[in-house]
């Protein structure tokens, strides 16, 4: 006999007893202004003006990649219809930051969805899609949450969320601070805001209807499903607008459910790197006593380790301008080392041209960082298609690694 569950109430509460850092209650990312900051030494702010500078005159002198539009693989994904279905860890990569990840017992997270064709406040101007999506949001059968990592266009879309809130009425919405306006401003009020080191608790009652013609066992029967939504630190920026800089704020996030957990790093940098010259590896000597952000090793210290990771490889060059901002992959190998996760997808690549490296130049040096740390170069920390999907079964989640500092 086959079961349909549907979400018949959705309850969302705070949850406490989390472990967090012995600082957090400082709240340092929190300014006078009501803005926010990165309140590490691995942070400096962006020359602005210099970084308009560049990318108008990579424009001109053609340093912009030029991709092709069947470099990056992109397939139809392919979801459990059934909840019941679904009986381990099972994440698919529908491009650029956005995951559909299916939980034991059938709860379903999407992260950062963006289904448009440009990552822009205009629909006739801004970065362009060079692979297609690899499904329509209205393919996907079940949404139970949709976790925001910042307010930035290639991560929040206002025509992708409208789209979600019409198929999944239901379906809640997990924010950094100071985010929640924006949604109410749209007509959605199932929103939840988190600071750093915040937890909530969804509990959804499900109603399971047979389909069995015998009425006898085709009754329906109630059931709840449950995650914990965990907010943290990351190191980024955040606005919309050229007046609204980090007037919202910026996160990562762990999900918890079904016995399964996840680290979803958002948009991040790890180092604020100088200028280099070309081929000399910011990594080297000269470059040890750069800081680096502390908060993923207390994510991984404090809630690790996690079955899954999902880290962003890409939109790194010019590094003097992103680094503080946007992980090389031999940023993303530490960030997957401090924040303990068992394996790990890359992410932020392969959807729109941000920046200046080749097209598929991240998956490359993604191989090169893990062998730089002696890690396995496949099976660990992978990239995958557009559209598909991986299934972390105990046997292939494994134990942590032993790494190379």
């Amino acid at each position: 006999m086959t079961r349909l569950a549907t979400s018949t109430g959705v309850l969302v509460s705070t949850k406490t007893g989390l472990p967090v850092p012995d600082d957090a209650k400082e709240k340092k990312h929190h300014l006078p202004n009501g803005r926010f900051a990165n309140p590490w030494l691995s942070w400096h702010d962006i020359d602005r003006p210099a970084l308009m500078r560049w990318a108008i005159s990579g424009y001109f002198t053609g340093s912009w990649p030029k991709p092709k539009g069947d470099e990056v693989k992109v397939i139809a994904p392919e979801f459990e219809l059934s909840r019941t279905e679904v009986k381990e860890l099972r994440a698919t990569w529908l491009g650029h930051a956005c995951f559909l990840v299916e939980f034991p017992g059938g709860f379903r997270a999407l992260f950062d969805p963006v289904f448009c064709q440009r990552c822009s406040p205009f629909t006739f101007m801004g970065p362009a899609r060079y692979t297609k999506v690899p499904c329509e949001i209205e393919e996907i059968p079940i949404v139970d949450a949709v976790i925001i990592s910042h307010a930035h266009y290639d991560h929040l879309d206002v025509s992708s969320v409208k789209r979600i809130h019409n198929k999944f009425p239901e379906a809640h919405f997990f924010v950094p601070l100071n985010n929640k306006k924006w949604f109410k401003s749209i007509g959605i009020e199932n929103c939840t805001e988190q600071d750093w080191w915040e937890d909530t608790e969804i509990t959804i009652e499900l109603k399971a209807k047979g389909e069995d013609e015998d009425a006898a066992t085709g009754g329906e029967t109630t059931s709840t499903l449950s995650a914990t939504i965990s907010n943290f630190p990351c190191q980024h920026t955040a606005g919309r607008t050229l007046t609204d800089l980090n007037s919202t704020l910026w996160s990562s996030w762990g999900v918890t459910s079904g016995g399964k957990s996840v680290y979803f790093a958002g948009d991040t940098g790890y180092r604020a790197v100088p200028q280099v010259a070309d081929g000399e590896d910011d990594y080297g000597e000269k470059y040890n006593d750069l800081p680096h952000c502390p908060a993923f090793k207390q994510i991984g210290d404090l809630r690790g380790p996690f079955d899954l990771g999902m880290i962003p490889i890409g939109a790194y060059d010019a590094r003097q301008f992103m680094s503080p901002m946007h992980a090389n992959p031999f940023d993303s190998v530490n960030i997957f080392i401090d924040t303990k996760c068992k394996k790990a997808i890359g992410m932020h690549w392969g959807t729109w041209v941000l920046t200046f490296e080749p097209v598929l130049e991240p998956p490359r040096k993604l191989r090169e960082a893990l062998k730089w740390k002696d890690l396995p170069e496949e099976g660990l920390f992978d990239v995958v298609a557009i559209g598909e999907s991986r299934v972390f079964t105990e046997e292939e989640v494994g134990e942590e690694q032993d790494v190379k500092v």
